[in-house]
């Protein structure tokens, strides 16, 4: 393991295609960023910009055979997983890097109870066996705060609650103590009050672990109350990165401010909400230049001329847009 503040999760111009009758789609387009251990990073962004794609990615997940990973590098612990086997990336997933998908009832199987479910994880990474391993899958479902944990792991999901079924999910990605956890919209399906209940779960558990998290997250007020850093994805690439409070405070890109213009403000009365024109340009016939030239209200002549390249606006603040040159 990594020491408190190092680089857990290093990726380096990460590149996954679709390669269909139509064409290329590049879903993920250069995508670079580093995690450290114990940070939080929230990777936020329309449906269809790649996020998903990019957690699917990291984890060798990627949808086959039209899916290939065509180029990048993602160094976990050190260590390149673009270059591991597949017999060896089944070792590595549940064990140093894991992830909670968005809906606990299509992450779990209806015909198994769930103790069998996180004994599994257990089973095929420490090679635990009879009560010892039964004892590990209740201490899993403690660690997320599961009340009778013991009676639950005879329960089967569909006798579970929404919030207790995404907690069970929980107990099976934290059970082998990963290093890296991708959390996929995991509240999406939870009401107000389990979804404040579930993120400071995660954030008990981050503290007393060290655990690094890849939140990504529609919702700007879970990247407030959740990350340390942001990063806004458009069309397969990462157009702004930096710390929350800087990004929040001081946007740089225009899709960036788009976004956080359409928050709803409670503190004042609008007709109607800010919202940005037109749609994400299909990845397999992207624009030239900025990809988000279409949609934006500052564009310019230089827009057309090529993709912009990363600068740094401030500490740790990095844009790609033309603007700001």
């Amino acid at each position: 393991m990594v020491a408190e503040g190092e680089v857990t999760l290093d990726v380096k111009d990460l590149r996954t295609h679709f390669f269909t009758r139509r064409g290329v789609a590049k879903a993920v387009d250069g995508v670079s960023f580093r995690l450290r251990r114990g940070e939080t990073l929230g990777l936020v962004g329309e449906s269809g910009s790649g996020k998903t794609m990019t957690g699917l990615s990291l984890l060798r997940l990627v949808p086959q055979p039209a899916g290939r990973i065509v180029g990048g590098e993602v160094r976990l612990l050190g260590e390149n997983l673009l270059t591991k086997s597949q017999a060896e990336m089944r070792h590595i997933r549940g064990r140093l890097i894991s992830m909670i998908l968005q809906d606990p009832m299509t992450s779990l199987n209806p015909v198994f109870n769930i103790g069998f479910q996180v004994a599994e994880g257990i089973h095929a990474h420490q090679g635990l066996r009879g009560k010892s391993l039964w004892d590990k899958a209740e201490e899993a479902l403690r660690l997320v705060r599961i009340s009778s944990p013991k009676d639950r792991l005879k329960n089967y999901p569909h006798e579970m609650s929404g919030g207790m079924r995404q907690r069970a999910v929980g107990a099976i990605v934290l059970s082998c103590q990963p290093a890296v956890v991708i959390a996929d919209e995991s509240t999406t399906s939870l009401d107000v009050t389990i979804q404040a209940q579930y993120l400071q779960l995660l954030r008990d558990i981050q503290r007393e672990s060290s655990l690094s998290i890849i939140f990504i997250t529609h919702d700007f007020g879970i990247v407030a109350q959740m990350c340390d850093r942001v990063a806004v994805m458009y069309a397969g690439r990462i157009v702004e990165s930096g710390s929350v409070l800087d990004l929040f405070d001081h946007p740089a890109h225009p899709y960036t401010r788009a976004l956080l213009a359409s928050v709803p403000n409670m503190e004042s009365r609008l007709e109607r909400l800010p919202s940005i024109e037109g749609q994400p340009p299909a990845l397999g016939s992207l624009p030239e230049g900025c990809r988000f030239r279409p949609r934006c209200r500052e564009v310019d002549e230089k827009c057309q001329e090529g993709y912009p390249p990363e600068v740094e606006v401030a500490p740790e603040h990095f844009v790609s847009c033309w603007g700001v040159m």
